[in-house]
């Protein structure tokens, strides 16, 4: 079966989502983050099939997300790091984390906590608004058409219900 693509939908979440949508791109994604490197490295790591990791590394390489780079030669070997692009996805990995760790971690406890080496504490994500600095809560916030909204959406009733301007 295949799947809907959502990348060239108008909004941020669903192109995300597109990049992001399988269960595993974001654990790929998250073993980069905890310093994994190489094929094998994430192959042990997640227990993925080589097939489905190969598919899922190609498709960070193709996106930005990941840059491949050659360390051996005989027999030719590479390995992945994070670019600018993915090391930017270290915010939403920290959100998705916060929330696991609210409405899914059991009895035990969080299984991973976030320490800020900078000030020496355990921390979590906080969400905050960018030029006030208060933390940003859905009841106090609202979606407006942004100048890539497309203009043949603009007009449709649903779209302005949706965004106000009706």
């Amino acid at each position: 079966m295949k799947r809907t693509s959502f990348a060239d939908w108008p909004c941020s979440i669903a192109r995300t989502a597109d990049l992001l949508g399988d269960h595993w791109t974001p654990l790929v994604v998250r073993e980069a983050f905890y310093g994994i490197r190489r094929f094998d490295e994430f192959q042990q790591e997640l227990g993925i099939a080589r097939n489905t990791l190969t598919d899922r590394l190609r498709r960070l390489v193709d996106e930005g997300v990941l840059e491949k780079r050659l360390y051996e030669t005989e027999p030719p070997r590479h390995e992945y790091l994070l670019t600018e692009k993915g090391r930017d996805l270290f915010a939403v990995l920290l959100t998705m984390s916060r929330w696991g760790d609210r409405w899914l971690a059991g009895e035990e406890g969080v299984p991973v906590v976030v320490h800020h080496d900078a000030c020496g504490h355990d921390t979590s994500a906080e969400l905050v608004c960018s030029v006030c600095r208060k933390p940003l809560v859905a009841q106090e916030t609202s979606m407006r058409m942004g100048p890539g909204y497309p203009e043949r959406l603009r007009r449709r009733p649903d779209v302005q219900r949706r965004f106000g301007t009706a």
